[in-house]
C-alpha cells in the first residue's frame, strides 16, 4: 500500500522552508532514512507531514547530531518514534547549535510515499 510524507526544514528568523517529499513502495523493507544539514542562523524546526488517507500511518524519528558523529545516531536509531496519521503532520523544533538531524520514516509494510 502505498504512503506520501513531505518532510520541510523551517529554519531561521524568517523561517523560510526547505522541502522534500518522499515516495516508497514498501517503508517496513526499506525505511527512509535522511541526514538534513541545518544553518545555525537561528532556530530550526522538522515538520513532517504525512499526505495519504487516515489508512496509511507511517512512524517518524527526528535525532539531533549535536555532537557531529550522525554515523552513530544512524547505526543506533535510538529516538522515540512518533506515529503520524495520513494528513496528518509532526514537528519537532530544536536549537541553532545543532548542525544535522537525521530523520527516519518508516512503516508497517506499506509503501511511503
Amino acid at each position: 500500500r502505498p504512503l506520501n510524507a513531505n518532510v520541510e526544514l523551517w529554519q531561521g528568523p524568517d523561517n523560510t522552508p526547505q522541502k522534500m517529499s518522499v515516495y516508497l513502495e514498501d517503508g517496513d523493507m526499506r525505511p527512509f532514512n535522511a541526514v538534513i544539514e541545518t544553518p545555525s542562523d537561528g532556530s530550526n524546526t522538522i515538520a513532517i507531514r504525512n499526505t495519504h488517507s487516515i489508512e496509511f500511518p507511517l512512524h517518524a524519528c527526528v535525532e539531533a547530531d549535536v555532537d557531529n558523529d550522525i554515523a552513530n545516531i544512524m547505526g543506533r536509531n535510538s529516538g522515540e518514534s512518533k506515529l503520524v496519521q495520513g494528513g496528518a503532520i509532526f514537528t519537532t523544533p530544536f536549537a541553532p547549535s545543532v548542525g544535522s538531524v537525521h530523520v527516519l520514516l518508516k512503516t508497517d509494510g506499506r509503501p511511503l510515499n
